[in-house]
């Protein structure tokens, strides 16, 4: 029971010691100056990062943008695969071409005058 006794009495007495404060406070100061600037670090190496991804962003675009006009291009060629009109719907730059919808079917079906088949 003493050695419990003198353990807690030491104790206080730290907790009591203005040294004790200060080397405290001193520790948590140098812990927060030594995360602070690893988060410094990290923040610098992510705009670095940024910019490198912006430049390669912008590079990218522009090639995407000569790989369109080169498509284009092309197309408006008379012996294009795809024609014009088609690629620039598929790209949203033209409306597309009118769908038939389940309305018009049924109208064509009930105007047409084909044969009739009756089953007997």
């Amino acid at each position: 029971m003493e050695f419990v006794n003198r353990i807690v009495d030491i104790a206080t007495r730290a907790v009591n010691s203005n040294a004790v404060i200060n080397v405290c406070l001193l520790a948590s100061f140098a812990t927060l100056g030594v995360r602070s600037m690893n988060q410094q670090k990290t923040i610098e190496a992510l705009q670095d990062e940024k910019e490198s991804l912006t430049k390669s962003n912008k590079s990218i675009r522009k090639t995407l943008w000569d790989w369109k006009q080169q498509l284009y291009a092309e197309a408006s060629a008379d012996s294009a695969v795809v024609p014009l009109a088609r690629l620039k719907a598929i790209y949203g730059e033209a409306p597309p071409p009118p769908r038939a919808t389940l309305a018009d079917t049924v109208t064509k079906d009930a105007n047409s005058s084909g044969a009739n088949k009756i089953i007997a």
